[in-house]
């Protein structure tokens, strides 16, 4: 008896782990003119399509997946051209339903992780939509008054919606859909919540998943992210505690103008290429900042990495770009390169009334919020 037993168990781990690697994903969609349900596996760089189905008169599928990983990895199922994420693991079996517009209207069971996901994904998305609504609300007709209360409004609503992303990373830190709500952004965010701050909920989320799924795939790319991170905080510490490297270089007119000239004023110090082609709107919204804080002591300071003056003053003159902005004509071997340690273009630093660095590669609502901060 005690031989049979044994054998039995065995056989019964055997299969078990025969089916841990497969997953069945079960559901339906009511309310859409689509008919087709895809699924995707989702990398850091790419989509890829692994199957599709047809609903059928009811919008049922049944989709089948082989050789999934032990611990959970993200997927999409797509319908409509909105994306359902889910974090599967080899011997899920999931039921997934949604009414109307999915993205915002599903349900799921089965994975732990696919419902924590379903949970921070509703109310992320019904902010983000909810942020768009405001914007939209504004218009030429309205008063200065009215716009400074929507934009009141607007940043009620931004601060909830990030408060309620990092309470979900805190008390989910040990769960993949931890790692999932790290990478999710607002429109025109940059960073998690405060720049340099945020390495600490990637440390708190890494240290927890090692824990929990020590075999995460997931891992290495957030322990690389925490060095860059970190990397770059000993970098602006080390720029903090000595001068800044001084920049003298001409402007158009072939006038020599020096970063030092600046100090007293907050600077926003940006290196960039006429020659990439890309600056439209990058400086179209350095304009309005421009404007906006000039008159208090605010100077743009822009340092273009190129070897073409025609090129380089045409983007000037045709942008109307009302700040300094000079260059060497070395391109990548200009020095500034190695003394501000500038890895990609554009690029930013902003400098305090004191003269001390404050921030990088700040864009948007971030950037603006640091320059009303220390002007």
């Amino acid at each position: 008896m005690k031989r049979i037993f044994i054998v039995s168990a065995l056989l019964l781990a055997a299969l078990t782990s025969c089916q841990s690697s497969k997953v069945k994903i079960t559901g339906r969609f009511v309310g859409t003119q689509a008919d087709m349900v895809y699924l995707e596996q989702a990398t850091a760089l790419e989509q890829i399509l692994l199957d599709s189905i047809r609903l059928d008169e009811e919008g049922r599928f049944n989709l089948k997946l082989d050789k999934v990983a032990a611990t959970p990895t993200l997927y999409n199922v797509v319908i409509d051209n909105e994306r359902i994420p889910l974090l599967l693991a080899g011997g899920d079996n999931i039921e997934l339903n949604a009414a109307g517009k999915a993205s915002l209207n599903y349900t799921v069971e089965g994975s732990e992780e696919s419902e924590l996901l379903q949970l921070f994904n509703k109310s992320y998305i019904e902010g983000a939509i909810k942020l768009n609504s405001i914007i939209a609300n504004i218009t030429d007709e309205l008063s200065e008054e009215q716009v400074k209360a929507i934009s009141a409004e607007y940043s009620r609503l931004y601060l909830d919606i990030k408060k309620a992303q990092l309470h979900f990373i805190v008390e989910n830190k040990d769960h993949i859909a931890a790692v999932y709500a790290l990478h999710q952004r607002l429109p025109n965010d940059h960073y998690l919540f405060n720049g340099n701050g945020d390495v600490i909920y990637y440390r708190a989320v890494a240290d927890a998943v090692a824990e929990t799924y020590p075999d995460s795939p997931y891992l290495p790319i957030l322990r690389s992210q925490i060095a860059r991170m970190e990397a770059q905080i000993k970098l602006l510490s080390e720029i903090q505690e000595a001068d800044l490297p001084e920049i003298n270089m001409p402007d158009m007119f072939g006038k020599n103008r020096s970063l030092n000239d600046l100090k007293g004023q907050v600077i926003l110090l940006q290196f960039w290429s006429a020659a990439a082609g890309n600056s439209n709107a990058m400086n179209a919204d350095l304009k309005e900042l421009y404007a906006k804080y000039h008159d208090q002591g605010f100077e743009i300071y822009q340092v273009a990495i190129d070897t073409s003056k025609a090129a380089w003053i045409n983007v000037i003159q045709e942008q109307k770009l009302p700040w300094i902005s000079v260059c060497d004509l070395k391109g990548d071997a200009s020095p500034v390169i190695g003394e501000y340690n500038i890895r990609k273009l554009p690029a930013n630093y902003i400098i305090d009334r004191k003269g001390q660095i404050v921030g990088k590669d700040l864009i948007g609502k971030d950037l603006e919020a640091e320059v009303k901060r220390h002007i």
